[in-house]
């Protein structure tokens, strides 16, 4: 069997909805589509927030802020794919040449499988939950019943935003909230397809890995002197695969560096955001609508840190097994250029591949632990923690 399309179905459309598979023939469409939404839409925001500056409170501005990076976020993870297609194709390339490769072996092509399979389902719960939260965070509007006829009543839109032209009828009325509505679906999609497939790309290293890992565990010498022959091969497919998974890290710590580094500072404003909405509604008469409308758009930003932390963190942890069974190998029955070989494999696997911040900071779940409680405290007033990060003031919590 060999494999054509290295991605499921379900991560193939989301990623042509973002405008970034490779060769898809409505890709220039969408593109445009992504772009031009994105300038009308923070049109329409920023209009909100000039015309309401001294008029309105302060939890609007901070949702109206809060899409507005939410849109600069997905514009800018599509923008980083658009002008990195060349790497994209490369890794798309090198996977289909691991599927080739493992049509011998049935050992790797069960672990291979197994990879595929998890990675699938993975992607239908991030796609599942990014459906949610744009379903939580619409529901309001598009239940509420407005009738824009009336002077007196307040056109309310999903996200807090302002249309250069009037809106007299209810039919223009509903087509406004149904494309806002749709861009919103198209936005949460391709937000979640970029994060599906930092997560697929990792589990297929970890397959690799794991697929070296038994190799290594299955070299033994044999009292025969051309069988031991066969040890040299084992040998150099082992390190070439090893050569290969490490360029294949070093590609996808190169496409999705940046990425990282936008994501985890705009997440920190939109979680802040978020959260200051959900304890300023606290008490008011429109509390359920306000808890329904953040709850799942909280949940799905802070899923994306953890995704991209748990793809560093396990993407370390697989490359130190490399070294591990090289050492539990049979290396002490084989001949001394053979055990040498396997000293240099060791020896390049006690520098684990990680994802880095922006290649500032590695990605790990400490680094996630740390992040995520900090940014609550700080979000609750319960700690104030300095620009480096290393002094935390402790306060009293005043109500």
């Amino acid at each position: 069997m060999v494999c054509q399309n290295p991605l499921n179905r379900t991560i193939k459309f989301m990623l042509t909805l973002s405008g970034t598979w490779p060769g898809a023939s409505c890709i220039l469409p969408f593109r445009t589509f992504l772009v031009v939404s994105v300038i009308v839409t923070t049109f329409c925001n920023l209009r909100y927030f000039m015309i309401h500056m001294y008029t309105g409170t302060l939890g609007n501005f901070i949702d109206c802020l809060s899409i507005i990076f939410a849109h600069f976020k997905v514009l800018f993870k599509c923008l980083t794919l658009w002008f990195n297609q060349r790497k994209f194709i490369e890794i798309l390339n090198m996977m289909r040449e691991d599927w080739n490769d493992c049509t011998n072996n049935d050992v790797s092509m069960r672990i291979t499988a197994s990879k595929a399979k998890s990675s699938e389902r993975i992607t239908y719960v991030i796609a599942i939950l990014q459906t949610l939260s744009v379903l939580g965070y619409s529901s309001g509007p598009l239940l509420a019943n407005i009738d824009v006829t009336n002077n007196t009543t307040e056109i309310l839109f999903i996200t807090k935003m302002e249309v250069p032209f009037d809106i007299n009828t209810q039919r223009t009325y509903r087509l406004l909230l149904m494309a806002e509505c749709f861009t919103l679906f198209i936005y949460s999609w391709s937000a979640g397809a970029i994060n599906c497939l930092l997560l697929i790309l990792t589990l297929h290293i970890a397959g690799q890995i794991d697929i070296v890992c038994y190799w290594l565990t299955h070299v033994a010498p044999s009292g025969d002197e051309n069988k031991d022959e066969s040890i040299t091969i084992a040998t150099t497919k082992i390190i070439q695969k090893h050569k290969k998974i490490i360029r294949f890290s070093n590609i996808v710590e190169t496409l999705f560096a940046y990425i990282t580094l936008m994501q985890f500072v705009l997440n920190t404003i939109m979680i802040c955001a978020l959260a200051f909405l959900v304890v300023s509604a606290i008490g008011t008469p429109d509390m359920k609508q306000s808890i329904v409308k953040c709850f799942f758009f909280y949940i799905a930003t802070n899923l994306e840190a953890y995704i991209f932390c748990f793809s560093g963190e396990h993407l370390q942890n697989k490359s130190k097994e490399i070294s591990l069974a090289a050492y539990n190998s049979a290396w002490y029955g084989m001949k001394l250029k053979d055990s040498r070989i396997l000293l240099f494999i060791i020896l390049i696997s006690q520098k684990p591949l990680t994802l880095t911040i922006g290649k500032m900071t590695d990605l790990s779940l400490q680094s996630f632990t740390k992040y995520n409680i900090l940014l609550d405290y700080e979000c609750f007033g319960i700690i104030s923690v300095d620009p480096i990060g290393d002094a935390i003031n402790t306060e009293s919590l005043i109500f």
